[in-house]
């Protein structure tokens, strides 16, 4: 059902070594002492975290993951065992609540922990300002993209990005879809330094920092568009190998303006790329060329500047207007919902995937 995996060299008759697996007779077994054979060794998440994809040729997706799956101090594979403390390397019973049902951590402390843990080995609580523990995870995770970590549900950055979604829901006469799944996109070392070098050109014309704004004016907006696979789905982490598959492309790769007008054909202010604060209006675009519950949009940190309100349609745009970064489109005029629209690759970059029901 899935297409064939393509390296970008060749296709290969098959999506996966699990697949390639199963099509010569073989099936998947399991030693008595917890190993797995070669077809658990198959692309996918992680036995133990459930969340990250696996190191090429392990059951698991780090050394972390491996030590604690062998752990005595866990109750088994599943770190979440139910009527056990979430929290990493504790086995104690979760605590009780007054109505009788079971908490998901046996502390306050460890409810904090849970909460606020490092996305890339889901051991140590994160810093501040970052989705991860250390340098040395931030910089596993770049060497290791493009690829998604699946935030837990209870963590603060979930969330964060559900409220943001819930609170820009604003079409009227329709219920806001619950999420499911909330993704960290990881971009590569070289597509965060472009953004990053971008980003401080910008900010170094508009001083943004000095009246109060984030560096360059960065702002979170959505991007709804299409995928051909099951990517982002629950366990779903592995890009598929089609070309055309837009939602994987854009993960992989980042926005791409060359491709301006494939899908739509034009855009109400010129050749950019167009993003929005209002998440039911990314909804409109995003859609499955495959069966499935669930569908997803992007929430991309995008670089605005100095931004041109513009109310009125200019097809003709393939640049900001002079003296501007990007182009502010306002709710009124020809528009129901705000747009903003940016005309270079590097004043974007893909952030988080969230999966949502319709």
């Amino acid at each position: 059902m899935k297409p064939q995996y393509f390296d970008g060299v060749k296709t290969h008759p098959y999506c996966s070594k699990s697949c390639a697996w199963n099509a010569k007779g073989n099936g998947s077994q399991s030693t008595s002492n917890g190993h797995h054979n070669s077809n658990s060794l198959a692309s996918g998440t992680c036995d133990f975290c459930h969340n990250r994809p696996k190191f090429p040729g392990h059951a698991f997706c780090s050394k972390a993951c491996a030590k604690n799956a062998s752990s005595n101090t866990h109750t088994g594979a599943n770190p979440n065992a139910p009527g056990t403390c979430r929290a990493p390397g504790c086995s104690k019973p979760a605590h009780v609540n007054k109505d009788g049902t079971c908490g998901d951590y046996c502390s306050l402390s460890h409810k904090t922990l849970g909460e606020t843990l490092c996305l890339m080995c889901l051991l140590n609580a994160k810093q501040t300002s970052s989705h991860f523990c250390s340098k040395a995870c931030a910089g596993n995770a770049e060497i290791k993209g493009p690829m998604i970590l699946e935030v837990p549900a209870g963590h603060v950055t979930f969330k964060n990005v559900s409220d943001q979604f819930k609170t820009s829901w604003r079409h009227p006469g329709t219920k806001c879809p619950s999420v499911k799944h909330v993704y960290k996109i990881v971009s590569p070392q070289s597509s965060l330094a472009a953004y990053n070098t971008y980003k401080d050109a910008v900010e170094a014309r508009g001083q943004f920092i000095p009246a109060g704004r984030s560096a360059g004016n960065e702002k979170r907006r959505w991007h709804g568009t299409g995928r051909e696979c099951h990517f982002g789905d629950k366990g779903q982490t592995q890009f598929c190998g089609s070309q055309t598959c837009s939602l994987c492309c854009i993960v992989k790769t980042s926005f791409e303006l060359s491709l301006f007008g494939k899908k739509t054909g034009w855009g109400r202010f010129g050749k950019g790329i167009y993003t929005t604060s209002t998440s039911s209006k990314s909804n409109d675009y995003s859609r499955n060329d495959c069966r499935s519950s669930l569908k997803a949009v992007l929430l991309n940190k995008v670089v605005v500047g100095k931004g041109c309100k513009l109310t009125q349609d200019n097809v003709t745009l393939t640049a900001p207007p002079q003296g501007y970064d990007s182009v502010l489109a306002e709710k009124g005029g020809s528009l129901n919902y705000d747009e903003l629209v940016v005309y270079t690759n590097d004043a974007i970059r893909p952030s988080f995937l969230v999966m949502y029901e319709f």
